[in-house]
């Protein structure tokens, strides 16, 4: 077995409303990121150069600190800032170290057990969520960050299994635009990855990241594909672990079907550090991408039996045509951006033919006019702006689609699925997935999109807009153990897709996100009574919501993962509490000195 090289961080994506501790001196606060994005998207700079994973410009330099701690296997440890997706968890220097083995990473967590120090994945902190850093985490706490992007990156095909056209070993600090750009030269691909490729393996394993496929009506599963996230694909995984018997973490390989920890280390949410994957893939297959602008939102998010469901241009219709299917709803606006997805083995006529990834370059780098209006918004807390940001972004995409020629794209899966740049405007977002039947699918977008639709109306009525981005509505398939290739295969248990036993008629999941600018005011009252519709509304009847690990959720009127009810009681109960204890147990066996893990992480995964 090649060794294990990396790290399953629980970086992908959750959005914090949270205001944080007051920030210590010389430390860069989330206002004052945003402050210098305002001033940049004034002078019509790309506002996501500024607000990124870099330390700003304005940021003071990582403080003089003691003398670095002393790490096993001749590894050296640096100071660097610490900056999240979209600016709202920042610190001025933590420390970070690039293991270079499998090994360095068990070493490590030894020494972290002996001297009281916690590790965290870093990745490439593409991430909202407190789930790597919390923001209470002060520049001197024995927080142990690990880059796992320099060195452990190795990846190779192994042997397929019955029922899978190729598979992978990846060690887990590969990015997911490089591994699937290796797939593909070996004539293999995935159905489903997120739309920012820059997202380590590790990351993206740990929160069970999607993309947003079902089958189409007439479509027959392909063998090595999942509808389901990426951490249904796994077949085999090695992680740092306890063992009792010796005293001391170890790497360990487990299986899938064989082995009752994959199944919970699969989506570990950041309490677990899985060094190396190997991964099913089927055969890679063409697709197109036809963008409209024309569909109105009436319409598209329309009533099941309603006059205008009638014409066919529902959510639903366009999953039952393709399969593929996302939109992109600006705030305010009435024309969502719909993208629909189709499997084309050969290039129609009218679409254009794609080289690489990334081909929208109207929303890669932000715009002069959004970059000004979201620079307004922030910087002069112009908020009754947002009803022109929703009208310019809009524009953007409509107007864009045209002149780069981009409404018709054919090409390869991997080229046409990742389609959103680090220097794209960088948002704030909540998350949830609704699992329901088929059939219901346009029912939930329906309920949904009313609700969201008349609230927004109601406060824009007030004079306030704690919503200025985006809704971006999608919908996937469930980890159904089918679809994987290991014989005996559970779900991963903490999965957000994971089936429900208590519900079989769930076959998919709608996957919505509601994204506005940091510091926007309201914006977590706003996200607190959506999450309250929603968990009110899918009980478990026609639907059940679970949260999105990546995103943000269990809001009070003030902060994003603070309601305590929603985290202690709803979470656990969206899963069952005979498997959510059970995912907890063999977590907290596997790492009983809870190296692997941070303050939230403790709150969240509680026995």
């Amino acid at each position: 077995m090649a060794d294990p090289l990396t790290s399953s961080s629980p970086s992908p994506d959750a959005s914090s409303s949270s205001s944080g501790p007051p920030a210590a001196p010389g430390r860069p606060t989330r206002r004052g990121v945003l402050r210098a994005a305002a001033v940049a998207g004034a002078l019509g700079g790309p506002l996501g150069t500024v607000i990124s994973g870099a330390a700003p410009a304005s940021a003071a330099p990582a403080p003089a600190a003691a003398a670095p701690p002393e790490l096993p296997a001749q590894l050296t440890a640096h100071r660097a800032p610490y900056i999240n997706w979209a600016g709202e968890i920042t610190h001025e220097g933590l420390w970070v170290c690039a293991p270079r083995s499998g090994q360095d990473l068990a070493d490590l967590a030894n020494w972290a057990h002996a001297n009281g120090w916690r590790l965290r994945a870093r990745g490439k902190s593409h991430t909202w969520s407190p789930l790597t850093v919390t923001p209470a985490t002060g520049p001197d706490a024995r927080v142990l960050l690990l880059d796992t992007t320099e060195h452990l990156t190795a990846m190779e095909t192994v042997p397929a299994p019955p029922g899978a056209a190729g598979a992978v070993r990846a060690q887990t600090g590969v990015l997911l635009e490089t591994l699937m750009a290796f797939l593909a030269g070996h004539g293999l691909g995935v159905t489903n990855t997120p739309a920012p490729g820059e997202l380590t393996l590790g990351g993206t394993l740990a929160i069970d990241a999607h993309g947003t496929s079902v089958p189409a009506v007439g479509e027959t599963a392909r063998p090595g594909h999942t509808y389901g996230s990426l951490s249904n694909l796994i077949l085999s995984l090695t992680a740092v672990v306890w063992d009792a018997d010796r005293g001391e973490y170890v790497l360990r390989t487990y299986h899938r079907g064989v082995d009752e920890e994959c199944e919970a280390l699969a989506a570990h949410v950041g309490r677990s550090l899985v060094v190396e994957v190997v991964l099913q893939a089927g055969e890679e297959t063409p697709m197109r991408c036809l963008s409209r602008v024309d569909v109105t939102a009436g319409e598209l998010f329309a009533a099941p039996g309603s006059e205008l469901a009638a014409r066919g241009n529902t959510f639903a219709d366009f999953v039952d045509e393709s399969g593929r299917v996302e939109a992109i709803w600006f705030a305010f606006t009435d024309r969502p951006w719909l993208k629909v997805w189709s499997l084309s083995p050969e290039r129609p006529v009218t679409a254009r033919k794609v080289h690489g990834p990334y081909n929208y370059p109207f929303s890669d780098s932000v715009p002069t006019t959004v970059a000004r209006l979201a620079g307004r918004m922030v910087g002069d807390a112009a908020w009754y702006l947002a009803p022109a940001l929703g009208a310019a972004q809009y524009t953007v995409a409509a107007t864009g689609l045209t002149a780069t020629l981009a409404a018709d794209l054919w090409g390869a899966s991997h080229h046409l699925l990742f389609y959103l740049r680090p220097t794209t405007l960088r948002e704030t977002a909540n998350g949830y997935a609704i699992l329901t039947r088929r059939s219901d699918l346009q029912r939930v977008v329906s309920e949904f999109a009313g609700f969201y639709r008349e609230r927004l109306a109601a406060w824009a009525a007030a004079g306030r807009y704690p919503v200025n981005g985006q809704v971006e509505i999608r919908a996937g398939g469930l980890d159904q153990p089918a679809e994987c290739a290991a014989p005996g295969a559970g779900p991963p248990l903490l999965s957000a897709v994971r089936p429900h036993p208590g519900h079989p008629e769930y076959d998919c999941a709608v996957w919505i996100d509601v994204l506005t600018l940091p510091t926007t005011p309201g914006a977590p009252e706003f996200y607190r009574e959506l999450e309250r519709f929603l968990l009110d509304t899918f009980d478990g009847g026609h639907a059940l919501a679970r949260v999105e690990w990546s995103k943000g959720w269990g809001y009070t009127d003030t902060a994003a993962w603070d309601d305590e009810e929603v985290i202690g009681s709803v979470v656990p109960a969206s899963y069952g509490s005979e498997r959510w204890q059970r995912a907890i147990g063999v977590l907290d066996r596997l790492d009983p000195h809870r190296v692997f893990g941070n303050s939230f992480t403790d709150r969240l995964l509680r026995g």
